[in-house]
């Protein structure tokens, strides 16, 4: 089940805020990702050939984000037994741990070790918090866009695009596909740019925003859930 109406704004400002926690956490974390953690084989090949620090905060990103999800699966059923819908806490723990989260990197950075244990907690809080927000949007939200994995859906957005300008016989071109698809991507792209330009200019202090907008997201699913549940 869909738990937003086609039209809901809330996919965008979850894009939004992945692309921010990403590049954020990907500059102040000694090139750790948080949302898109399969990136992290690369950069840590990177930090055993360079001899950069980070590689223990790389290996354990991909444990701890399956672990979450699994997590959050189970959590979800058990909430499903006891409320209408399981999507609203599980958003809500999301933001939580953002908080706790941002917390962390104001205090304990800026993080000169990638390897020191305030970095690898505040990076594994910030990957578990991405964690949930990758698994309650693939349950919750699976008509919309992924909103931290944008190689599909840019593969997706130009396929459609050469299927606009030279359609393949027999082949309808999905133009409200192609808009849905190529927003997310740029919504994601605007919140990596807004990471980088207030990481650059505050340091750990952009950590803020986050939270920000993930309470932002909770309270449209909140406003939106009566429509999207009905």
């Amino acid at each position: 089940m869909a738990s937003a109406p086609p039209r809901s704004i809330l996919p965008l400002v979850l894009s939004f805020n992945a692309g921010f926690v990403d590049t954020a956490g990907f500059l102040a974390l000694q090139g750790l990702f948080t949302a898109h953690v399969t990136g992290n084989f690369v950069t840590l090949g990177a930090s055993l050939a360079l001899g950069t620090s980070g590689a223990i905060a790389k290996l354990l990103a991909l444990p701890v984000f399956c672990a979450v999800v699994i997590a959050t699966r189970w959590l979800g059923t058990l909430l499903s037994h006891h409320a209408a819908h399981p999507f609203t806490p599980l958003l809500a723990l999301k933001v939580l741990l953002l908080i706790a989260g941002s917390a962390m990197a104001v205090h304990f950075g800026p993080f000169h070790d990638g390897d020191s244990w305030q970095a690898i907690s505040t990076g594994m809080v910030l990957v578990a918090a991405m964690a949930i927000q990758n698994a309650v949007h693939r349950v919750h939200l699976s008509s919309a866009p992924p909103s931290t994995l944008m190689t599909g859906t840019t593969t997706q957005v130009m396929l459609d695009i050469a299927d606009v300008i030279y359609p393949r016989e027999g082949a309808q071109v999905q133009t409200a596909r192609l808009s849905q698809m190529a927003t997310n991507v740029v919504v994601f792209a605007v919140g990596c740019g807004a990471a980088a330009l207030l990481f650059a200019r505050f340091g750990v202090s952009c950590f803020v925003v986050p939270p920000v907008v993930g309470a932002l997201a909770l309270i449209i699913r909140l406003v939106e859930a009566p429509k999207a549940d009905s």
